[in-house]
């Protein structure tokens, strides 16, 4: 098994796999499958190293990949600052401890409850999306008597190669103000005529899972003159940094050789960046019991609920015998989902020992990003805790949902 799609805390430790000091057969034990399982300090380091990368700047940690408060009190100690992009985001920022002019509230259809909420906090910045949100905007912060930090997201028309349901910056997209079209500069003169506005720069986001540089350098280039035009100094390039998922996927660049190429064409401007996928991601093993063995199909006690991903995108991914070791000839199976659905597929074609058996552990890498985030609850399936390891010992930061907690829902 390689360790490079691994959190940095994994290692093999007598016959099974530990986790933060945890072996996988007593975090099963103690917290059941299937199980979100974050080491720590990977997490803390990823988000140190774009802290690192980018000195004389801001991090926004992208809150959409993974958040809870928990998370949020991380990120407040190490000193970087949150993206949302709804109201129920921004509330796990405020139950967090998350400092207010330390969040940037996204979203392109924000309602007015939730841009009143925004403001009474005291948010530190809001991303306007549209004509009739600089409206909706202007008019509850005039009406709150407060002179709100806007930045304006803008399409730099950049096709950032990644599957289409995660590309963001090109001409046909729902979110921000076309730069082509001219949109964007109307968007500038819109806010700067606004008394309850303070225009506090330019935001722009291409998409996610990218992992060739060029498309940051383009939209870079294009926002940085952008900005010129307009006479803004602070500019906000977005997340969407990819990782690797499997053993054969390329290594993907660093946050300092991104920042290399940003700061190539940005220069004399102040740069904020989004990560959260990058962050997130690598630091997560999800934890699953194997429950059936049919032919080739492999059963887990989980699915398309914790992880819609492989459904929605083809996103694919890798898992490994967690609670044993075998010297059992290897058999490609394909690792299904509890759900009523040919589609609940979590891995395709993937090798692993011939005498995998029901009671078994498959741990799945890469696994914090976006899984929790987008876990639902089909066929009234419960979702998992997600349990934080570090320094040999294990704490719920997120717990377990339960039957109860879904029956509460119905009046």
């Amino acid at each position: 098994m390689s360790l490079d799609i691994w959190p940095q805390t994994t290692a093999w430790t007598g016959e099974q796999l530990h986790l933060g000091g945890v072996g996988a057969v007593e975090l099963a034990e103690v917290y059941g499958t299937p199980a979100y399982l974050l080491d720590e300090a990977d997490f803390r380091a990823r988000a140190q190293a774009w802290l690192d990368a980018l000195p004389d700047g801001d991090v926004h940690y992208g809150g959409k990949a993974f958040l809870c408060p928990e998370v949020v009190r991380w990120l407040d100690e190490l000193g970087l600052s949150l993206d949302v992009c709804t109201g129920g985001e921004m509330a796990v920022a405020r139950a967090g401890g998350m400092p207010p002019g330390r969040v940037v509230f996204h979203g392109n259809n924000k309602s007015p409850a939730e841009l009143r909420r925004a403001v009474e906090w005291g948010i530190g910045c809001v991303v306007v999306d549209s004509f009739t949100e600089i409206d909706r905007l202007a008019a509850v912060a005039a009406e709150l008597g407060v002179r709100q930090r806007v930045m304006i997201r803008v399409t730099p028309g950049v096709d950032p190669r990644t599957h289409a349901a995660i590309a963001t910056g090109g001409e046909d997209s729902k979110f921000g103000f076309s730069l082509a079209a001219g949109l964007a500069d109307r968007a500038v003169a819109k806010v700067a005529a606004e008394p309850s506005l303070e225009l506090y720069g330019l935001h722009s986001h291409i998409g996610s899972q990218i992992v060739e540089l060029e498309a940051f350098g383009l939209a870079a280039a294009r926002m940085a003159e952008f900005a010129a035009s307009t006479g803004v100094t602070r500019l906000d390039l977005g997340g969407g940094l990819g990782i690797a998922y499997t053993p054969g996927d390329p290594a993907p660049p660093t946050p300092a050789e991104l920042l290399a190429v940003l700061r190539k064409e940005t220069e004399g401007l102040r740069l904020a960046v989004e990560p959260g996928r990058s962050i997130a991601g690598p630091s997560t093993v999800a934890l699953y019991e194997v429950g059936t063995v049919k032919g080739r199909y492999v059963s887990v006690d989980g699915g398309m609920s914790d992880n819609p991903r492989p459904g929605m995108y083809g996103a694919a991914y890798t898992a490994a015998l967690a609670n044993r070791r075998s010297d059992a000839p290897l058999s490609e199976v394909t690792v299904v989902g509890k759900h009523c659905e040919s589609g609940d597929v979590l891995v395709r074609d993937l090798p692993l020992p011939s005498d995998l058996r029901p009671g078994d552990l498959l741990a799945v890498p890469v696994s914090g990003a976006y899984q929790r985030s987008m876990a639902g609850n089909y066929n009234h399936v419960p979702r998992p805790p997600v349990v934080a390891v570090a320094d040999g010992s294990a704490r719920v930061i997120v717990r377990r949902e339960s039957e109860d907690d879904l029956l509460r829902l119905y009046p």
